[in-house]
């Protein structure tokens, strides 16, 4: 699945608040990531792939990662003419990759940094 679009921070804070109601007690979010209309959840236990579907963004599908299904990790960073990075992130029994595509509003090192310190757990 990929997404296309200017990515942005969001505040942990505000996404905690945001998603709140997805989120077992106790559970964090340490990094949060906006694509258009999706967003990516970095906790303290999990990815979280929030998907807005259809025309209206309306209908939504919400994807739980545990970090101990990711059984390895790919960035592939901005080119001179391609200006887009990418997260490629394969899932225990999954052959193909999840696919995030970032622009240059987001460092792709971080992300690889953030998932590097859940992942390596």
């Amino acid at each position: 699945m990929a997404l296309f679009g200017n990515a942005h921070t969001i505040n942990p804070a505000t996404a905690q608040q945001d998603y709140e109601r997805l989120l077992g007690q106790g559970e964090q979010v340490h990094a949060a990531f906006l694509l258009i209309r999706d967003t990516i959840l970095f906790t303290d236990r999990r990815l979280i792939l929030v998907d807005k579907q259809g025309i209206t963004g309306k209908k939504t599908e919400y994807h739980s990662v545990p970090y101990r299904s990711i059984t390895h990790f790919a960035v592939e960073t901005a080119g001179t003419f391609d200006l887009d990075a990418e997260l490629k992130i394969w899932i225990s029994g999954n052959p193909t990759p999840l696919q995030k595509t970032f622009t240059k509003g987001v460092d792709i090192y971080e992300v690889q940094a953030i998932l590097t310190q859940f992942v390596a757990r």
